[in-house]
């Protein structure tokens, strides 16, 4: 399912380049969005959008991969800044091969990692070859 079918308030409906989108997206139309890399093949679906509270940006998007009804399924922090809406097949891109996003490094839906780790955080980073100014390990006022 796409983010247009899951668009309640009519926010992506072509009507003459009026609306938010695609530039600015509810959150919540794209959790459920598929994840393919530029060979066209499927590696996941979005299942949570992590926001860094200390600067109001997009960290993570949660994607799962595997498993058939969430049975077995590893989940993967990807780093917002690693995808890219594809806005004419309505999913997102991220450009890992798909060998590659089955080694990553991933975790269970019952054991979350500390993602306010920056250990951890520059870890993924390294894996997915994106960089950013974090915050984390900052307080929260």
């Amino acid at each position: 399912m796409s983010y247009t079918e899951r668009d309640p308030y009519g926010m992506y409906v072509d009507n003459g380049r009026k609306g938010p989108g695609p530039e600015l997206m509810g959150a919540d139309t794209l959790i459920g969005d598929h994840v393919h890399n530029l060979k066209n093949e499927h590696l996941g679906e979005i299942k949570e959008i992590m926001l860094d509270m200390r600067t109001g940006k997009i960290a993570y998007a949660v994607m799962a991969h595997g498993g058939v009804l969430t049975i077995g399924e590893k989940l993967f922090a990807v780093p917002w800044e690693a995808l890219t809406l594809d806005t004419v097949n309505k999913r997102f891109t991220l450009n890992i091969e798909k060998e590659r996003i089955e080694n990553a490094p991933g975790f269970d839906k019952n054991d979350w990692p500390n993602m306010a780790n920056q250990t951890w955080a520059s870890q993924i980073d390294n894996y997915y070859g994106t960089t950013r100014q974090s915050s984390l390990n900052s307080p929260i006022d």
